[in-house]
């Protein structure tokens, strides 16, 4: 690895993080290209995650995906582009459409397009996709077969259906692992804009003749990841409520579940896409390869956060969502050699540990509630006070949700984030 330069785009985030701290042990230099988002880094970013990182071998640009003149100064001398920048909230992306469009999809055609255009170095490409590219994913009908049921609709969920039946029969099925092979079948814009980025990355990279990797991550978590994002991340959600002495409310019945994979295996798997040649060309899953059911999750951080009081089953639901989904990571072994080494136990431990060392925020999720409620997208089993607020236009949720977030910041901090919700919504 040594000599190689690389850019991680995104790569203030956690995950970026990680992966820098890997590179620079291998003697990797470091460019970690963000546009240090309000929503995740806070209106005066926190960069104190980057405190560990050497000066000497890793540089920090503040830069936005979307636009040419940026990828221009960040791609100079680069061999190797890992492609991480995105918006990544499910439900947000369902309202926000043109802003996930612009930030995932048309932020890699211009990475794309500067690289068919330009002079540069860049001799690999490590695109950082979803698992929510599969949509409900596979799952097992003991009469059909192997079976992908369709994104499951509004009436379904009203009425409190929430496990997907076969497509044919119509019968109970059973999740089963996810493997590349599965159909891809997007259930929210986020996922669809992921998809496209794979699309792209896979046309372009090829004709260009530049090697790119795909990884569709599952749901990564572990140290440093944003604790104020109230759209993404269901680990940082619920140790803000157990911290704040509320009760977790569980979507649906609290048995939908997840793949859930440590930020430290998610490093060492880009580290070995960008060191060897085996993957190349391939679009592999990145997780633990292990289902957790939600409800499990918040009772082991309840555990480790000394919290006796169970969740509660609350009924609500999300529009986009998906029941299941963990991947199958056969074809990742294969390629790469590849293992999960920390358990969901030790992982989930390590990130407590590191949330009590944070400051404790505020529980931003009734303001995500909201804006889901206003725009028809949750419409299930709300209390009497968000329906209440939810009554109101769009401007005036938002100017409440510039309150809630910032009623314990600075005038200043207050004013800079107001408008960059503005800018957004």
């Amino acid at each position: 690895m040594k000599n190689n330069r690389v850019l991680i785009t995104g790569g203030a985030g956690f995950i970026g993080v990680a992966v820098a701290k890997l590179l620079v042990a291998e003697g990797c230099s470091v460019l970690l290209f963000d546009n240090l988002s309000a929503q995740i880094h806070g209106a005066i970013p926190d960069m104190s995650a980057l405190q560990s990182l050497p000066r000497t071998q890793v540089d920090v640009m503040r830069g936005d995906v979307a636009r040419d003149a940026d990828w221009t100064a960040a791609l100079e001398n680069v061999q190797t582009v890992v492609h991480l920048a995105a918006e990544t909230g499910t439900a947000q992306s369902m309202y926000e459409i043109s802003r996930y469009t612009e930030i995932n999809a048309g932020g890699t055609a211009r990475l794309l397009d500067h690289l068919a255009n330009h002079r540069h170095d860049v001799r690999k490409i490590v695109l950082a996709s979803s698992r929510s590219v599969y949509g409900e994913g596979a799952y097992r009908c003991r009469r059909c077969g192997p079976v992908y049921p369709p994104t499951r609709g509004e009436d379904m969920l009203r009425r409190g259906e929430w496990q997907p039946r076969c497509p044919g029969c119509k019968n109970t099925i059973e999740a089963t692992a996810t493997s590349e092979a599965a159909k891809t079948a997007p259930a929210s814009v986020y996922a669809a804009t992921k998809l496209a980025q794979e699309h792209l990355v896979r046309v372009a990279a090829q004709a260009l003749g530049i090697p790119a990797i795909i990884y569709r991550f599952q749901n990564v978590y572990g140290e440093g990841q944003s604790l104020k994002n109230p759209y993404t991340g269901i680990l940082s959600i619920f140790s803000n409520q157990l911290r704040l002495g509320k009760t977790i409310q569980l979507y649906e019945d609290g048995e939908e579940s997840r793949d859930f994979v440590h930020v430290s295996d998610v490093a060492r798997a880009v580290g070995l896409a960008i060191t060897s040649d085996s993957a190349e060309g391939t679009t592999l899953n990145v997780g633990s390869g292990q289902p957790t059911s939600v409800r499990e999750i918040a009772l082991l951080l309840a555990d480790r956060f000394g919290v006796r009081t169970p969740p509660v089953i609350s009924g609500q639901y999300r529009l986009g969502d998906v029941r299941h989904g963990y991947a199958d990571l056969t074809s990742l072994r294969a390629c790469l050699q590849f293992t999960p080494l920390i358990s969901l136990d030790e992982g989930l431990t390590r990130f407590v540990e590191w949330v009590k060392t944070q400051p404790e925020e505020p529980d931003r999720l009734d303001r995500a509630t909201r804006e889901l409620v206003a725009r028809g997208l949750m419409p299930g089993h709300l209390s009497a006070d968000i329906a209440h607020e939810t009554s109101g236009t769009a401007d005036a949720i938002l100017n409440k949700n510039v309150r809630d977030d910032l009623q314990d910041e600075s005038p200043d901090q207050r004013a800079a984030y107001a408008q960059s919700k503005r800018a957004s919504v």
